[in-house]
């Protein structure tokens, strides 16, 4: 059993990049490759996201985001996935994708309180990614109902830089 309450940077805990409402056998517990690719993950993009949301949209100066208690923190639905989890959903009625980029913990679903949110999260996600010269695999804008969420994945090789939208 891991320690959920290890931080895989400044403000994101490995438990919140590996909570689930499935139970399983496994207690979602990544193996060590996909928690280094979580700590990439929060390191090298959620970080910069929650930062840069807030200094430019919630807060007046980036003083303030050191100081102020009107920081947002991101809030992630889902990270990591493990191949026990991926089954239960399945028993569930979701059709989770078989080589989906949360089995490796190379992707979070965040939640967004809205359309407007999620397009500024996607514009600094893109926004990120040109300053840095480095690729993302997906950035997928996703919508069930009223519910907005978005779906990011970065991996170490092979990123494909794939945007989209799925509003169902």
């Amino acid at each position: 059993m891991l320690d959920r309450t290890k931080n895989l940077s400044e403000h994101f805990l490995l438990g919140e990049l590996t909570k689930t409402s499935f139970k399983t056998d496994d207690n979602n517990d990544p193996p060590l490759e996909a928690v280094e690719n979580l700590i990439h993950l929060c390191e090298d993009w959620l970080e910069e996201l929650r930062f840069n949301y807030n200094t430019i949209y919630v807060l007046n100066s980036i003083e303030d985001y050191y100081t102020s208690k009107e920081v947002e923190p991101l809030v992630i639905n889902q990270g990591f996935r493990s191949y026990q989890v991926m089954l239960a959903m399945e028993r569930a009625g979701l059709n989770p994708s078989k080589t989906s980029n949360h089995m490796r913990g190379c992707a979070v679903d965040i939640r967004c309180a809205g359309v407007e949110q999620a397009l500024r999260y996607m514009t600094i996600l893109m926004d990120i990614a040109d300053q840095k010269k480095q690729e993302f695999d997906e950035l997928i804008l996703e919508r069930r109902g009223t519910v907005y969420w978005l779906h990011f994945a970065a991996r170490p090789k092979d990123n494909r830089r794939k945007i989209g939208f799925i509003l169902k």
